[in-house]
């Protein structure tokens, strides 16, 4: 299964993939119009410590501690890809608890968000890998 995967080295730390991914989930087709003059909430997160620069997804574990740790379901693997049921999720965060790698989130909705590889707003390669221009970020299988 291809997965996203980060090379630290070739991070700029330009956020790009953040505004690219809170695009890709707005629903809208003008990123302009979509992002102007609000604070985003991408499912993908630029971390900075010691001049290294590397963004922070899911991993879609074959071994996921947050749909385990999910008390009403609301997380489930479908296709080697964790997806979220918005309408079951209660907030209870135990996921963004669980999770190992700090890639789950809550959302301005109450639910919580996570990368979900694009596959429910834009299909094929994620936003986030089409929009780095460093290459950065790819979308392979390992």
């Amino acid at each position: 299964m291809k997965k996203v995967y980060v090379n630290e080295k070739w991070c700029l730390g330009c956020h790009l993939c953040e505004y690219y991914c809170a695009f890709a989930n707005s629903g809208e087709k003008d990123m302009v119009k979509a992002l102007t003059n609000l604070q985003i909430h991408p499912r993908i997160q630029i971390e900075e410590a010691n001049g290294i620069s590397f963004a922070v997804s899911c991993r879609h574990c074959d071994e996921p501690l947050c749909v385990k740790g999910c008390i009403t379901g609301a997380l489930t693997k479908k296709d080697g890809v964790i997806v979220i049921d918005k309408d079951k999720c209660v907030g209870c965060y135990t996921c963004i608890l669980s999770c190992p790698y700090g890639a789950i989130s809550h959302s301005e909705t109450g639910a919580i968000q996570k990368c979900e590889l694009c596959t429910k707003n834009a299909g094929g390669v994620p936003q986030c890998v089409k929009g780095c221009p460093n290459g950065a970020i790819v979308f392979e299988e390992r």
